[in-house]
C-alpha cells in the first residue's frame, strides 16, 4: 500500500534581504500530489510535526547551506509542547538549530495561548528562531504577538495598500527586536512599497517562485530614486545579515577547503563551539592561499582548521552599521575584508555582514541626505521632517510640530541686504541645531521658514534658547514668530493634516507684536499665547484647524 509520503513533494522559496538583494533563507513548502495532507495536518499535530521533519530532511538532501524556514501550525505546538523530533533531525543533518526558523502558522483561534507560549519557549531553549507567519491576514491577537516576541514577523502583502499599518508593524518589530518580512510580493511596485514602508525582508513570485531545487540567485528590482529603507539612528545591522557558513570548532582544514571549493559564493567560514558561539574566523582567500602552497595540503589538510583562522570579529544583533565599521576599523588592515559575525544575546552566531554591503548602503544614505539638505543652512528639507512626522504618527507617539520664521523678512533683506539676510538665516539655523536634543529634528524648508519636530517636554528649553536671543541683521533688530501644534496619538492621520492644523497657528503668531509663540492642540479650540504682545490692528486670530 502506498503511503501519503509517496506523493508528497517539497518546494523551496527564497527569503530575500531587500537591502543587499541576497537570499537569507529558504522556506520549505509541502506540495502534496493528490489528496490534501496539509488540511489533514491542520487537524493532526503528529502529522504536521512529521511534515516539518520530512521538509528538513529533503533540504538536507539538496545540500543547501542556507538557513531554513519550516511551517508549523500554532495548534501543533500547543498540543505537542515543542518539536523534539525536529530538533533531533536538525542535529542528525549536521545543521544547527539556530539555522532553522519555525514559522508559526495561523489559525490561533481556540489555541490555548499558555500552552503555545510554553512550546515556543521550549523551541527557543533548543536554539530555534521563531517567526510569526500570516500576520495581517490571519487571526493572531496583537497581545499574543507581543508575548511571542518573534525573531521575525511575516506580513501579508495585502497590507502594502495600507502603508501606515506596515510602518506601525515595523515600529512594533523594532520594539520586539524582530525583523519585518512581507510575503506574497508579486510586482515591482509592491517591492518598492515594502521597502519604503520599512520591511527588511520579502518573498514572493517577483523574486523567485517555489522550486524543487533551492534557488540562490533571485531577481531584485533596482531601487527607485528616493526610495530608501526606513531606518533609525543609522541602519541596523539586522538589515544586512547574510547566512553564515558554519563548521564545528573541531573541523579539519580539509573540511573547510571542501566547503569553500564547493561554494564559491562563501567568503569565509566561522568555526563555532557546541553552543554556536564563534571561536575562529577563516577567511577564504588567506586560507586557500595557505593550502595552495607547495606543501600546504600536506601540512594542513588533516590538522584543525582553527590553526589557519583568526579571532572572530563580532557585533550584537542590535548594533548599527556604524558600530560595525568601528569594529572593522580596529585591528589589522589586512582583515578589513573579513566578514563580521552577528551574534545574539547568548553569543550565538546569527549570520555575518560584509563590509561592502555596509559601505554601499551608508554611502547611498549620505547621498540621499545630502541631496535633501538646504544649501544655505545644511539642514534637512521638509521631506525629512514630514517623513519623521509620519513615522511618529504610525508609532502612536505624541509630538509637537513647530513652524518658525523671521518677521517681515523681505523688509530685512531690502533694508540690510541679502547677504545680511542670509547670515541671519544661517545663525537661526545654528541656534536651532544647537538647541535640538534627543529626538528633536530641525529642518529648513526654504527662505526664512524652519520646521521643528520635538517631544512636548523639549519645547520650553528650545524655545527659550531661540526666542530669548537678541536677533539683528545689518544692525537692525529682528523678531521671530513660533507656532506649535501638539498632536496626541490618533489625532492626525499624516503630516499633511498636522500641517493644516499648524497653518492658522502660524497666522496667529504673526499677528502678535514682537517675538511671539502660540501653542495649540489638535482637537481643542483656541490656542495659548506664550509670547508676544497684543494682536496687531486688523489681524484676525484663527483657531487651530479652522479658517
Amino acid at each position: 500500500m502506498r503511503s501519503w509520503t509517496d506523493t508528497l513533494r517539497f518546494a523551496f522559496q527564497p527569503v530575500v534581504n531587500l537591502t543587499t538583494g541576497g537570499v537569507v533563507g529558504l522556506e520549505i513548502l509541502a506540495r502534496p500530489v493528490g489528496g490534501d495532507c496539509l488540511a489533514e495536518a491542520r487537524r493532526d499535530p503528529e502529522l504536521d510535526a512529521r511534515l516539518a521533519v520530512l521538509g528538513v530532511r529533503t533540504a538536507t538532501h539538496r545540500e543547501t547551506l542556507l538557513p531554513l524556514h519550516v511551517n508549523v501550525f500554532a495548534a501543533t505546538l500547543a498540543d505537542l509542547g515543542g518539536l523534539t523530533p525536529l530538533h533531533d533531525t536538525v542535529r542528525e543533518a549536521g545543521r544547527l538549530p539556530w539555522e532553522v526558523t519555525v514559522d508559526v502558522v495561523p489559525p490561533y483561534t481556540h489555541v490555548p495561548q499558555p500552552a503555545l507560549l510554553e512550546a515556543v519557549a521550549a523551541l527557543r531553549g533548543q536554539g530555534f528562531r521563531i517567526s510569526a507567519d500570516g500576520v495581517g491576514d490571519g487571526d493572531v491577537p496583537l497581545r499574543l504577538l507581543t508575548d511571542l516576541a518573534p525573531d521575525l514577523v511575516k506580513l501579508d502583502a495585502s497590507l502594502l495598500a495600507r502603508p501606515a499599518a506596515v510602518r506601525a508593524m515595523r515600529t512594533l518589530c523594532d520594539g520586539l527586536g524582530a525583523l519585518l518580512c512581507v510575503e506574497g510580493v508579486e510586482t515591482e511596485s509592491q517591492c518598492a512599497a515594502a521597502l519604503s514602508s520599512g520591511a527588511q525582508l520579502a518573498q514572493g513570485e517577483l523574486f523567485a517562485p517555489p522550486t524543487r531545487l533551492p534557488a540562490a540567485d533571485v531577481y531584485v528590482p533596482p531601487r527607485s530614486p528616493g526610495v530608501a529603507p526606513l531606518t533609525r539612528s543609522g541602519p541596523s545591522v539586522r538589515e544586512f545579515v547574510r547566512p553564515a557558513a558554519l563548521l564545528p570548532a573541531t573541523a579539519s582544514a580539509g573540511q573547510v577547503r571542501a566547503l569553500l571549493t564547493g561554494s564559491p559564493e562563501v567568503s569565509g567560514v566561522l568555526l563555532v563551539d557546541a553552543a554556536g558561539v564563534p571561536v575562529r574566523s577563516v577567511h577564504r582567500s588567506r586560507f586557500l592561499l595557505s593550502m595552495s602552497g607547495r606543501y600546504g595540503h600536506a601540512l594542513y589538510a588533516d590538522r584543525p582548521a582553527a590553526k589557519l583562522g583568526d579571532p572572530p570579529r563580532t557585533v550584537g544583533i542590535d548594533a548599527t552599521a556604524w558600530e560595525v565599521l568601528d569594529v572593522v576599523a580596529v585591528g589589522d588592515r589586512d582583515r578589513t575584508s573579513d566578514d563580521v559575525a552577528v551574534v545574539d544575546r547568548h553569543g550565538r552566531c546569527m549570520g555575518v555582514v560584509r563590509l561592502a554591503d555596509l559601505v554601499r548602503a551608508l554611502a547611498e544614505t549620505r547621498v540621499e541626505e545630502a541631496a535633501g539638505l538646504n544649501p544655505l543652512t545644511r539642514l534637512p528639507g521638509s521631506d525629512a521632517i514630514t517623513g519623521e512626522v509620519d513615522r511618529r504618527i504610525a508609532a502612536g507617539r505624541t509630538f509637537a510640530l513647530s513652524w518658525l520664521d523671521v518677521d517681515h523678512f523681505k523688509q530685512v533683506n531690502d533694508g540690510a541686504g541679502f547677504a545680511a539676510g542670509d547670515e541671519l538665516i544661517r545663525a537661526v539655523g545654528r541656534v536651532l541645531q544647537r538647541s535640538a536634543s534627543g529626538a528633536t529634528r530641525v529642518g529648513h524648508i526654504g527662505g526664512d521658514d524652519f520646521l521643528v519636530l520635538a517631544d512636548p517636554e523639549a519645547l520650553d528649553p528650545l524655545a527659550a534658547e531661540v526666542l530669548d536671543a537678541s536677533w539683528s541683521a545689518g544692525g537692525r533688530p529682528v523678531t521671530l514668530s513660533l507656532a506649535t501644534v501638539l498632536c496626541a496619538p490618533g489625532s492626525v492621520t499624516d503630516h499633511r493634516q498636522a500641517a493644516a492644523f499648524l497653518a492658522p497657528l502660524k497666522q496667529a503668531a504673526k499677528s502678535l507684536r514682537g517675538t511671539s509663540w502660540v501653542l495649540g492642540q489638535v482637537g481643542l479650540p483656541g490656542h495659548e499665547i506664550r509670547r508676544g504682545a497684543g494682536v496687531a490692528a486688523g489681524c484676525a486670530v484663527a483657531e487651530p484647524g479652522r479658517g
